[in-house]
């Protein structure tokens, strides 16, 4: 199994970061077959003041490439995409189409 670690900013806007819990309150059903279809088994997003922070567990078949390829190829997921670019505030360091960047582990125990 493979584990990532990704963060993300939010719009500095009270309104807009709650609505966007309420959105990952109730994400749409094809959005969750599309994120298990990519073969990630385990997905959780945390959140403080405008950071955002997501742990990704995958099958070991799993690569950005691929779900970056399903993802392009479905429309629903191109429309939640969308909606969450109302809320989402790119970090200042993340390449011109990178939303989520990934983080480097630095400690294990």
């Amino acid at each position: 199994m493979k584990r990532f670690a990704l963060t993300l900013d939010l719009k500095n806007d009270p309104q807009l970061i709650e609505q966007y819990k309420e959105h990952h309150r109730e994400v749409w059903p094809e959005i969750i077959e599309s994120i298990k279809a990519s073969g990630i088994i385990n997905m959780e997003i945390y959140h403080i003041d405008t950071r955002l922070f997501m742990i990704i567990e995958a099958s070991d078949c799993f690569s950005f490439e691929k779900k970056a390829k399903m993802d392009a190829d479905n429309p629903k997921v191109q429309e939640w995409e969308e909606l969450m670019d109302t809320y989402q505030q790119r970090l200042s360091f993340a390449k011109a189409d990178e939303k989520w960047v990934l983080m480097e582990k630095i400690f294990g125990l």
